[in-house]
């Protein structure tokens, strides 16, 4: 199955309440989302486990990929479609020998130069930014920008997502640049009608 255009990194503390967060993946995955992002930094092992196993039972129904964000337990746990790494995850090559070679593997990187090291280690796919000024990113300094993002895609081997401030209007910019896709959070968890929204993003991608 091919990677999709636009993926959904989580964040269930921009919403009122899990029931609130479950019911806007409802309605992305009804809209068709086909990738998700676990990323729930703030819990534990504990804590996660019973809400990545109503995550995972929402993705099924729908044939939505899973990833669990760090946790390779968790991921093997729920039967989840692989993992994302971040800079203090154990390493890639690592997360491959535990997962196999059926698992996917995505990385986060702001740096060019990691990206070729992480694909020959086993990753399928890296996020790539924030690209633009972006509130949840401005903490960890100024955004790496479209340059930065055309050369990541044109010395990549494995596809490239865009990610932090993403919207429609900057979408072919990104598309130009070389990436494969785009990633988000509160553009649509936090949509006022979350469908519309994803299908608006997938639309201009792809335009």
């Amino acid at each position: 199955m091919p990677l999709p255009s636009v993926y959904l990194i989580s964040d269930r503390q921009q919403l009122p309440s899990e029931q609130r967060f479950l019911a806007v993946l409802e309605e992305l995955l009804g809209a068709g989302l086909k990738m998700l992002q676990l990323r729930e930094k703030d819990l534990s092992a504990a804590q996660l486990w019973p809400l990545a196993k109503k995550v995972r039972s929402l993705t099924t129904q729908f044939g939505c990929r899973l990833l669990i964000n760090d946790r390779i337990d968790l991921a093997l746990a729920v039967g989840a479609d692989g993992v994302h790494l971040g800079g203090h995850s154990l390493p890639t090559e690592v997360a491959r020998q535990l997962l196999g070679p059926d698992k996917l593997i995505g990385v986060s990187t702001h740096q060019v130069a990691e990206i070729p090291r992480h694909a020959a280690a086993g990753a399928d796919f890296v996020s790539f930014g924030p690209v633009f000024h972006t509130p949840s990113k401005a903490s960890f300094g100024a955004p790496v920008g479209l340059d930065k993002l055309q050369q990541a895609c044109r010395l990549s081997p494995i596809p490239v997502y865009a990610l932090g401030g993403i919207k429609p209007e900057n979408c072919r910019q990104v598309h130009d640049a070389g990436a494969s896709g785009v990633a988000m959070i509160s553009a649509l968890l936090c949509a006022a009608a979350p469908q519309q929204s994803f299908q608006l993003f997938c639309t201009a991608f792809k335009a």
